[in-house]
C-alpha cells in the first residue's frame, strides 16, 4: 500500500459533498455548479480541467471559503467550510505582487495581516525564497524579476503561513510555454517537499496530467464532475516522474487523449 493508498483511508483533508450553486442577476438565474461531490485525500495533488466558464475556479473560491455555495457542503479536515482560513493558501494566475514592495516585503505580506510573529515569519520567507533560487532577490523589487522568477515568490507568499491546503488558479498561465515546463517541474518538486495537499485548476491537459496524481474532469456549464483520473506511469517505475520526465513516459499520450475527447473542445470550435 502506498501513502497515497493510506492517506485515501483516512479522513479527507478536502470534503465536497452535493454542492450547488446559482448565480442571480436581475434578468436571469444562473445555473453555475451542480451537484459536485469529490473527497481529497491528505497530501493529495489533484487537478481540475474543464472547458471556459465550467466553474473550475468558481469551486476554488468556494473550497477557500470566498464564496458560500447555494446547496451543499465543503469541509476541510472535517470542519465546515464558512469563510477564509489561514489554513488554506491561494494562488492565483496573476502573482499579485505589490510593485512598491520588496520580493522580501511581498512574501511576509500575509503573515503581517494575520499578525505573526514578524522575525519568525520573515526568517522563513527568506528560507523559502534562498530555497527557489531567489535569495539574491531578497531585497529586489517585482519590477526587477522574470515572469517565472515572480511566480515563484508567489508561491514562496502563498507556503509562508504554512497552509495545509494549497489552491493553485492557473499559476502558469501567464507565462511563456518553456517558462511554464521548467516553474512545472521546479513548482511539482516544491510541493512534494513541503507535503501539501494541492488542488489545481488549468485549463493545460498536459500540465494537468504531468503535475496530477488525479485528473477531474468537468463538464460544460453547469459544471458538474464527468470523469476522474488516477494517474501513474508505471512505465517510469516505482518513483513519480517529474513532470517533465511524465511527458515522455507512453502512459501520457493516452491520458491526454481521453481527457481530450472528454472535453469535447472540438464541439466549441
Amino acid at each position: 500500500m502506498t501513502m497515497l493508498d493510506h492517506a485515501s483511508a483516512a479522513q479527507p483533508a478536502v470534503e465536497i459533498d452535493s454542492v450547488t450553486l446559482n448565480y442571480f442577476t436581475p434578468e436571469r438565474e444562473t445555473l453555475a455548479l451542480s451537484n459536485v461531490s469529490l473527497k481529497v485525500a491528505p497530501g493529495e495533488f489533484i487537478a481540475i480541467v474543464g472547458s471556459s466558464g465550467c466553474g473550475k475556479s468558481t469551486l476554488l473560491s468556494m473550497i477557500s471559503g470566498l464564496l458560500p455555495p447555494s446547496r451543499g457542503s465543503i469541509r476541510i479536515d472535517g470542519q465546515a467550510v464558512t469563510k477564509p482560513s489561514p489554513r488554506v493558501g491561494y494562488m492565483f494566475q496573476k502573482d499579485t505582487l505589490l510593485d512598491w514592495r520588496t520580493i522580501l516585503d511581498n512574501v511576509v505580506i500575509g503573515a503581517e495581516l494575520l499578525g505573526r510573529d514578524m522575525k519568525v515569519s520573515r526568517r522563513r520567507a527568506e528560507e523559502l525564497l534562498t530555497r527557489y533560487g531567489l535569495g539574491e532577490f531578497l531585497h529586489s523589487l517585482p519590477s526587477q524579476l522574470s515572469g517565472g522568477m515572480r511566480q515563484r515568490a508567489a508561491l514562496a507568499r502563498t507556503l509562508c503561513c504554512e497552509p495545509d491546503l494549497l489552491l493553485l488558479d492557473e499559476p502558469f498561465s501567464a507565462l511563456d510555454y518553456q517558462t511554464r515546463l521548467a516553474l512545472s517541474d521546479e513548482v511539482a518538486g516544491i510541493l512534494t517537499a513541503e507535503q501539501k495537499t494541492v488542488i489545481l485548476v488549468t485549463h493545460d491537459i498536459g500540465e494537468a496530467i504531468s503535475m496530477a496524481d488525479r485528473v477531474i474532469v468537468m463538464s460544460r456549464r453547469p459544471g458538474r464532475i464527468k470523469s476522474e483520473h488516477r494517474i501513474t506511469f508505471p512505465s517510469f517505475g516505482p518513483m513519480r516522474p517529474t513532470p517533465f520526465q511524465a511527458r515522455k513516459c507512453g502512459e501520457f499520450a493516452g491520458f491526454f487523449q481521453t481527457i481530450w475527447d472528454e472535453l469535447d473542445i472540438h464541439q466549441m470550435q
